[in-house]
């Protein structure tokens, strides 16, 4: 793999700092059922970094001395296939915290998580479930053979658990990425092609599309530098920066902390290992900190920072900014 941290590092992009810390995003692990192409992480079903029993501990001990904290983010890899996924599901609802989990769908069918939907339909977590189109062949080609059947039924069983359905307390939110290195349309005007398309086609409800910028890291990044693609991605989005994003970047309350317990000002500077500035060690761990030690602190940025702030505007939460100026569609 191409290591893409040295094409980034280099950067003219604006000086951030942390506001308060509102949401702790933590990756469990590396390990999926899947092996997509866009992935940020390289995570797959040979990958076998996994949060022990201890790290769970300390991310529970870090939300009883963040009171800031208010959501807590469980992504991956699939979150779900970590022994502690459940445990600090039900240690967050215990205390009040609202809960998302980053589901690819095709978990919900695997052997031993047959429970998985009723389970979080009992605990209302938030399910923000990838699904990078609503036609088969590009989610195919994208996830591999057979994902888009498979996380039709995880939507229409979590749509039988009153899942995206009005008044029932129960979040469903859609994830679209582009196919390849491009920016993604409108999120407006694609959530309404989605809502149609799934809801004729399959009778799927869901409440909101987020739509996410690939980031030119790990294996997607990889891809564009044997490709040649690289330097001409990096143009596009650092063509498409929109200064007035800057201020809904998720980075400003967001921390993220590794499958080892170590804190980052996001996921992708996890995965280029960019640990969070400012601390005592090398790297900072979540049993020596929370979320008042990290309030006002320097965020580190990189060229993939652009990313973020291009176009509409990207995070975990969706789009930063409205755009109507794009196609509405999925296609590559």
């Amino acid at each position: 793999m191409h290591p893409t941290f040295p094409l980034l590092a280099a950067t003219d992009f604006p000086k951030l700092r942390r506001g308060t810390v509102e949401t702790l995003q933590v990756n469990l692990g590396y390990r999926c059922n899947q092996s997509c192409v866009h992935c940020h992480v390289n995570a797959g079903p040979n990958r076998r970094e996994e949060m022990t029993e201890e790290t769970a501990n300390a991310v529970i001990g870090f939300l009883d001395g963040s009171p800031t904290v208010q959501t807590l983010d469980l992504t991956g890899g699939a979150p779900e296939m970590n022994a502690n996924f459940r445990r600090l599901v039900r240690a967050a609802r215990v205390r009040g915290l609202h809960v998302i989990d980053r589901c690819n769908l095709t978990i919900l069918e695997e052997p031993g998580y047959a429970d998985l939907a009723r389970f979080l339909a009992e605990q209302g977590v938030e399910v923000v479930a990838s699904l990078p189109c609503y036609l088969e062949d590009n989610v195919d080609r994208q996830r591999g053979r057979g994902v888009f059947g498979a996380s039709i039924r995880g939507l229409q069983m979590l749509n039988a658990l009153g899942y995206g359905r009005e008044g029932s307390g129960l979040m469903l939110d859609l994830v679209y990425n582009p196919q390849g290195p491009v920016l993604p349309p409108a999120q407006a005007a694609l959530e309404r092609a989605y809502r149609e398309r799934l809801g004729s086609d399959y009778g799927i409800r869901f409440n909101r599309l987020f739509t996410l910028a690939n980031m030119p890291i790990k294996r997607f990044g990889s891809m564009l530098v044997s490709r040649g693609q690289f330097h001409d991605y990096m143009h596009t989005l650092r063509g498409a920066h929109r200064p007035e994003n800057l201020s809904a970047v998720m980075c400003r309350s967001l921390v993220s902390v590794d499958w080892q317990g170590y804190l980052y000002d996001c996921d992708f500077n996890q995965q280029l290992e960019m640990p969070i500035a400012g601390a005592a060690h090398p790297r900072l761990h979540i049993r020596d900190a929370t979320a008042a030690d990290l309030a006002g602190g320097a965020i580190r940025v990189a060229d993939h920072c652009y990313g973020c702030t291009a176009g509409q505007g990207s995070s975990c939460g969706g789009a930063l900014a409205d755009g109507q100026t794009e196609a509405a569609k999925c296609a590559a």
